[in-house]
């Protein structure tokens, strides 16, 4: 039997329970899956028809293991943790005094720095596909990734602004929002460049999208975002207190800004492949994505995200460099460190 990390549970009228040690989603009297908690390292519960027993959720705080929850269209809506993982507050009392000062600055920028270099990235990795079968196309991706580089340069101007004129991040998050912002029109621009045209994409939407590749990615960056949520809680950082995202009642804003440089290499390349391979995104009468589309979609991303990368001179999973990358966030919140380099994938 195969070692499960990531238990998904979306099947409606099933049931998570513990069992000698395991974890058991069951239907009726047939058994979906089961994992050892001894080896789990999240449960996520992608359906409002499952049920859960309490003592399969002690089962899992008692051993660390994250429970998710999220909706039909990937969006999380709740997340179990034991009440140990935020016990301590020597962190959490660094990230929120740090908002006020120039480490807030230099954080944004790295963040932007990961997230545009990792797009300008992977149109360079798609365009070397393409160099002999789709010249003209090859052409135009290496031209709209550069373009998306040269945004780099006004990012370093930003934020050498901001520490000439001690500027908080408050005074100067429009700026940066802006830079972001139009090298993602460029990024989205190649990415449409290479999508089969029978998708009918209508551009980068959010949430509310209905056409089939908006909705596959919403629906990775719903399980990338659960595992970005577990490194932020287990290095000791409070999820809500982020930096480029604004304070806002129940939203999560350092997990969106934490997010951001891992889209491109987890959830967009992924994706994109599927749909080049001509992987059909099944939706119903309603466009939203099928279950079995959304099983699918999970098991991908999440095999994506135990895909090995090159990170401080080794090759570790994509996941365990989500993790190093939240303890590094945390000593430079901390003040142990004085840079922060964010992580750039090398394709």
């Amino acid at each position: 039997m195969p070692i499960i990390q990531n238990l998904i549970a979306d099947q409606f009228g099933s049931h998570i329970g513990k069992y000698q040690g395991r974890l058991k989603v069951t239907q009726a009297k047939e058994v979906l899956a089961q994992a050892p908690i001894l080896h789990l390292e999240s449960v996520t519960v992608a359906n409002s028809g499952v049920s859960i027993s309490a003592a399969a959720v002690r089962a899992c705080t008692e051993q660390g293991v994250p429970i998710h929850f999220l909706s039909g269209t990937g969006a999380p809506y709740a997340s179990l943790y034991s009440a140990g993982l935020i016990g301590t507050v020597l962190t959490r009392r660094a990230q929120l005094s740090a908002y006020a000062t120039l480490r807030a600055v230099d954080l944004a920028a790295a963040i932007a720095l990961g997230k545009i270099e990792n797009q300008a990235a992977l149109l360079k990795y798609v365009a070397k596909y393409r160099k002999e079968t789709a010249p003209a196309v090859h052409d135009e991706l290496r031209l709209l990734s550069l373009e998306v580089r040269d945004h780099l340069a006004e990012l370093d101007g930003w934020r050498q602004a901001a520490h000439f004129d001690q500027n908080s991040i408050d005074e100067i998050r429009g700026q940066l929002l802006s830079i972001e912002g139009r090298a993602a029109g460029k990024y989205w621009q190649g990415i449409g460049a290479v999508l089969p045209q029978t998708l009918d994409w209508p551009g980068r939407r959010g949430r509310r999208a209905r056409d089939p590749f908006n909705s596959a990615l919403n629906y990775g960056y719903g399980i990338l975002y659960s595992q970005v949520e577990r490194a932020l809680v287990l290095a000791g950082l409070d999820p809500y207190g982020g930096f480029v995202h604004v304070d806002r009642p129940g939203k999560p804003s350092l997990v969106l800004d934490f997010i951001e440089p891992f889209r491109a290499p987890v959830v967009d390349r992924t994706m994109l492949g599927l749909v080049n391979k001509r992987v059909k995104i099944e939706q119903d009468e309603r466009r939203f994505l099928t279950k079995k589309t959304r099983r699918f979609l999970a098991e991908k991303v999440i095999a994506r995200l135990e895909s090995a990368e090159k990170y401080e001179g080794k090759r570790r999973p994509l996941r365990a460099i989500i993790q190093l990358q939240a303890r590094h966030l945390a000593t430079y919140l901390r003040g142990e460190k004085d840079e922060l380099s964010p992580f750039l994938a090398r394709w």
